[in-house]
């Protein structure tokens, strides 16, 4: 048995029992039943993750950064240069970026992987080298990656969820890095969704009109070259959703999924940042429909896609700040409203500890 195929074996459903204790719980606690809205569902969510009530802290917090560069960025969809993506890789790894104020500031960790930068990366601490090639192939001419790398990619996101679960953190948090890489997310969106490019496709780092219009007609091509222009089977099992992260992904794509299924093998929660990881996610629930179950939305970016991502998920984001970076801001940001969420199932008291009359049914 592969690693994926361990991983995805080991995923089960989230524990309805654990569950249903949680929400008893909250409706005994000195507040008025339903009072923390969303933040009750994420106590309720984290308690089926771990199959216990109350569900423990979240905490410590770990970021991963995967980083890849992507062959379709020949066709013009952004104007930063591929360059871009091994600068940023050194800038995380020095602590420049803003994925690193924002990781000091919650007091998460910051782990960067390689798995797909074309160019060779210096040696630098909290940097892991998983690369497995020099950028994918352009999407718009033919599939991305061979089935082969898509799985070297997915076993490298379960082998860093492992490895930061192995250390002791109880919150993976998800991040990326990589030009061209919202391209790669609208056709992933589209390819599982069925949603038309012109509604997933989003300006990225904020290109201009004819540019946006031309980066729609490439998503449409890559679609149509790789034959899934068609949706309907993509969600017929591991196999067919292979078969789309290798077509329309990018390495870092397929390491986030196997970061969600390697967190949910473990019983693990994990908090998605933005696009990237809401279209990893899609590929991560195809492969294993149970693993939606441990993830939790961050926030919702100001791509189009990713609303039509998490809706597809059945998620619902936490914060709204039109956000646009990546890097894992966007989850770095609501990682405190989660671990409020579960905090709350300790530390505040019931009716009848307290003393407190509750309401009369």
């Amino acid at each position: 048995m592969t690693l994926l195929d361990e991983t995805i074996a080991a995923i089960r459903p989230v524990d309805p029992v654990a569950m249903a204790e949680a929400r008893a719980h909250q409706d005994r606690l000195t507040k008025p039943r339903g009072a923390l809205g969303v933040l009750e569902d994420v106590a309720v969510r984290l308690a089926g993750v771990a199959g216990v009530c109350p569900p423990p802290l979240p905490a410590p917090a770990a970021l991963a950064i995967f980083a890849a560069d992507h062959g379709v960025h020949a066709q013009g969809v952004t104007p930063w240069p591929q360059e871009v993506t091994a600068q940023m890789v050194a800038n995380f790894a020095a602590g420049g970026a803003v994925a690193n104020a924002f990781a000091t500031q919650v007091g998460a960790s910051v782990t960067v992987v390689d798995v797909g930068v074309a160019a060779d990366l210096p040696a630098a601490p909290g940097l892991i080298s998983r690369k497995v090639a020099y950028g994918t192939a352009d999407l718009s001419q033919g599939p991305a990656m061979t089935p082969e790398q898509a799985v070297e990619a997915l076993r490298a996101g379960i082998e860093v969820a492992r490895g930061l679960i192995g250390r002791g953190d109880r919150c993976l948090i998800t991040g990326d890095m990589g030009i061209a890489n919202t391209t790669a997310s609208a056709a992933l969106i589209c390819a599982f969704t069925g949603h038309d490019p012109a509604a997933a496709t989003g300006r990225g780092t904020g290109v201009d009109d004819e540019t946006h219009r031309h980066k729609i007609e490439i998503v449409r091509q890559a679609l149509r070259i790789n034959a899934l222009a068609e949706a309907g089977a993509v969600q017929d099992g591991p196999e067919a959703a292979l078969r789309v992260l290798a077509a329309v992904g990018g390495f870092e794509h397929a390491a986030i999924a196997g970061f969600v299924l390697g967190a949910a093998a473990a019983r693990v929660p994990v908090i998605l940042d933005g696009v990237i990881a809401g279209s990893a996610a899609l590929a991560a629930a195809a492969l294993a429909p149970d693993a939606v179950g441990y993830c939790v939305a961050g926030h919702r970016s100001a791509e189009p896609g990713h609303a039509l991502a998490l809706s597809h998920l059945g998620l619902r984001p936490l914060v709204d700040l039109e956000l646009r970076l990546g890097e894992g801001t966007g989850g770095l940001l609501a990682h405190p409203l989660v671990s409020a969420a579960a905090r709350v199932m300790h530390e505040v008291a019931t009716f009848d500890a307290a003393g407190v009359a509750d309401k009369e049914s």
